[in-house]
């Protein structure tokens, strides 16, 4: 199966009132753990990209080639989105380039002017090559790609002016953060969220900083039009904990142990079960 824009997949999740996963990838495993977990659960997945994984993984036509490849060995049936996560402006018309299905420009950043007249055009253009698109308003806390962010709220009159453009899919700071969330944080501001969700009319609304976030307030988030998660943190912590244990178990020392195939397995295997848990929360199970 072909890669697909997120649209269809993010209408259809909206309207049904559950949310697709959008599972950050950093490597070959990471790759193949959330499609091999996608694909046994029947659900659509998002493979979210930063700019910086990019990098490490060759470029974005690399990461293209290695995620259509894989797809085709592993029979991968179920509905598929490669996309750029807090893409800059310049790096979302190479993503485009490169081929991949869904982008996220972040102008977040920028002044809401700049914001508007960017994510216009990348929306013009992306759409013309039958890709959805992602645009923000209001940073996401913590750190992406070095844009730190304090995670500010989201202004719902600015949220309307980008959500008009005909972007796709829309996200908002509602007090969520990228990493760990700290043990004084105070939650979604779900009295935003439902402003936003009536501003911006059946946009399917994107929640970032997925790891971490209480089922319940997940569940919330949904039901007021968060039709896509952004999961990365937590897939990092799982597979860091399951090589360390594999290692200090001495099992690197054993046979060939040694071997990356052998080493970064427990971390793989980890993955696949973060991801299922992730699919059945979300309630995205046979949504494919």
């Amino acid at each position: 199966m072909a890669l697909v824009s997120a649209k269809e997949m993010l209408n259809k999740a909206r309207k049904e009132g559950y949310a697709v996963a959008q599972i950050n990838i950093n490597n070959l495993e990471w790759t193949q753990s959330a499609l091999k977990a996608a694909q046994e659960l029947n659900s659509p997945i998002i493979l979210g990209v930063s700019e910086g994984a990019a990098r490490y993984m060759g470029g974005y036509r690399t990461v293209v080639c290695m995620v259509k490849e894989l797809m085709k060995h592993y029979n991968i049936t179920i509905p598929v989105a490669l996309h750029l996560d807090h893409g800059s402006y310049k790096g979302a018309f190479e993503a485009l380039e490169a081929g991949f299905s869904s982008i996220m420009f972040d102008g977040s950043h920028y002044p809401i002017e700049e914001n508007v007249a960017k994510t216009r055009e990348v929306v013009e253009k992306a759409h013309a090559m039958g890709v959805s698109v992602e645009a923000e308003v209001g940073g996401i806390g913590g750190e992406e790609d070095g844009v730190v962010s304090s995670g500010e709220l989201a202004d719902v009159e600015e949220c309307k002016m980008v959500a008009s453009l005909g972007v796709d899919l829309f996200a908002a700071g509602i007090g969520n953060i990228h990493g760990k969330y700290p043990d004084n944080w105070a939650g979604l501001n779900f009295e935003l969220l439902a402003e936003i969700s009536e501003a911006v009319g059946r946009i399917p609304l994107v929640l970032h900083g997925g790891t971490g976030i209480p089922e319940e307030q997940v569940l919330k988030s949904i039901s007021l039009g968060v039709a896509k998660i952004n999961v990365n943190t937590e897939c990092q912590l799982a597979f860091a904990s399951a090589v360390r244990e594999y290692i200090l178990a001495g099992k690197d020392l054993e046979g060939k142990g040694y071997d990356p195939r052998r080493l970064l397995k427990p971390g793989a295997e980890a993955i696949i079960e973060v991801v299922k848990e992730k699919l059945t929360m979300f309630g995205s199970i046979n949504k494919a």
